[in-house]
C-alpha cells in the first residue's frame, strides 16, 4: 500500500490545477486545487459557503468575466487562474474586476471620506505619473490640499519631490483654466460674428440709400468738418450709422479711432445731435475696456502658467513609470 500509495498521489497531484476562487462581491479570496471544472465547482462552494439552494454556480475568469464551462478550455488555463463564483441569478459586472485597473472600480464606501479619497488618487500616481492626465480638476485639487508631509509619506518619497509634484498639479490646474477662458472668448466672438451676419443681411438691399446720404453728408460738411473726421473711413461711419451695436462689430483699432473723435463732429458726420454721439463714444469705450481686460487676463493666466515648475520625471523611480 504505501509505495503505490504514494506513486497515486503524485499522479493525481500532476494531474490537479491550481485556482484562485472569490465570490462576485466578496474580498475574501481562496486557493483551490481541482482536477475538472466540475470539482473546482464543487470545492468552490464549499470554501466559499454558498447555499445549495443557490447552486449551481458560473464559474468566470475575474480578469474580463468569460464563462468557463467547457472543460478543454478550463485545462488549458495556466496555474492560479482567478475565478469569480456566481450563485444563481447572479451577474459578472465590471466591479469584480481584479487586474492592474481595479482601482477604477473600488467600493464608494472606501472613496466617501476625504482621507481615503486622496490616498487612492495617490496610488494611482504611485503606480503611473501619467494618471494625472485622467484626473478631474476636483482630484487634483484634493491632492494639492494634501498635507505635503502625509502625501510624502504616502507615496514614500522626500518632502521637496511632493512640493514638486503639487506644483505640477496646480500646473495643470491652472493650464485648464486657461483653455476654458480661451473657450469662452471663442464663443463670444463667433456669437459677435453671428450678429454681425445677421444685421449685414438685414440692411443689404436699402444699402446704396444710406451711402447716397453719406456722400451727400461728406460733401455738405464745411472743411473743418472734414478734417476733423478724416480718421474715420466710409465703412466705418457707415457701420456706425446703420447698425444697432456697431461697437460688436469694429476692430479694436477702429473702436480708438472713434473715441478720438470730437464728439460735435462726429455727430456732424453722422446725421445726429451730440448726446447721441457720445453715447455712441461711450459703448465703444466700454467695449474696447472689456476686450482689453480679457487679453490682460489671458496674459495673467499664461505667466502663472509658465511661472510654475515642472515635474523632474527623471529624478521619479523608473519603476513607477510606464510607457
Amino acid at each position: 500500500k504505501g509505495p503505490w500509495g504514494a506513486a497515486e498521489r503524485q499522479w493525481m497531484a500532476a494531474r490537479l490545477k491550481r485556482c484562485v476562487v472569490r465570490r462576485r462581491d466578496g474580498p475574501e479570496q481562496h486557493g483551490v486545487a481541482a482536477s475538472c471544472l466540475r470539482e473546482l465547482r464543487d470545492k468552490a462552494c464549499g470554501v466559499l459557503a454558498i447555499d445549495k439552494a443557490r447552486e449551481p454556480i458560473t464559474l468566470v475568469l475575474a480578469e474580463d468575466g468569460t464563462i468557463v464551462d467547457d472543460e478543454d478550455y478550463f485545462l488549458c488555463l495556466p496555474s492560479n487562474t482567478k475565478f469569480v463564483a456566481l450563485a444563481k441569478d447572479e451577474k459578472w459586472s465590471s466591479k469584480s474586476l481584479d487586474s492592474g485597473t481595479s482601482w477604477l472600480s473600488e467600493s464608494v464606501d472606501e472613496v466617501d471620506s476625504a482621507a481615503q479619497k486622496w490616498k487612492q488618487l495617490a496610488r494611482q500616481l504611485k503606480d503611473d505619473l501619467s494618471n494625472i492626465i485622467l484626473m478631474s480638476e476636483e482630484d487634483l485639487q484634493v491632492l494639492i490640499d494634501v498635507p505635503r508631509s502625509d502625501l510624502a509619506e504616502e507615496l514614500a518619497q522626500s518632502e521637496t519631490k511632493i512640493q514638486v509634484l503639487q506644483d505640477t498639479l496646480q500646473q495643470v490646474l491652472d493650464r485648464r483654466e486657461e483653455e476654458r477662458q480661451s473657450r469662452q472668448l471663442l464663443q463670444l466672438y463667433l456669437e459677435a460674428l453671428k450678429t454681425e451676419d445677421s444685421i449685414l443681411s438685414k440692411v443689404a438691399e436699402p444699402e446704396a440709400a444710406p451711402r447716397k446720404e453719406m456722400d451727400v453728408v461728406d460733401t455738405g460738411t464745411s472743411s473743418t468738418d472734414t478734417s476733423a473726421t478724416t480718421a474715420l473711413s466710409d465703412q466705418v461711419l457707415a457701420a456706425l450709422k446703420e447698425k444697432p451695436a456697431p461697437e460688436l462689430c469694429l476692430d479694436s483699432q477702429d473702436l480708438e479711432l472713434v473715441l478720438k473723435e470730437d464728439a460735435a463732429a462726429l455727430a456732424s458726420a453722422l446725421g445726429w445731435d451730440k448726446q447721441k454721439a457720445g453715447a455712441l463714444q461711450e459703448a465703444c469705450d466700454q467695449e474696447l475696456s472689456k476686450r482689453l481686460k480679457q487679453v490682460q487676463t489671458l496674459h495673467s493666466l499664461r505667466s502663472t502658467s509658465k511661472g510654475k515648475k515642472t515635474l523632474p520625471w527623471g529624478d521619479w523611480p523608473s519603476a513607477k513609470r510606464k510607457k
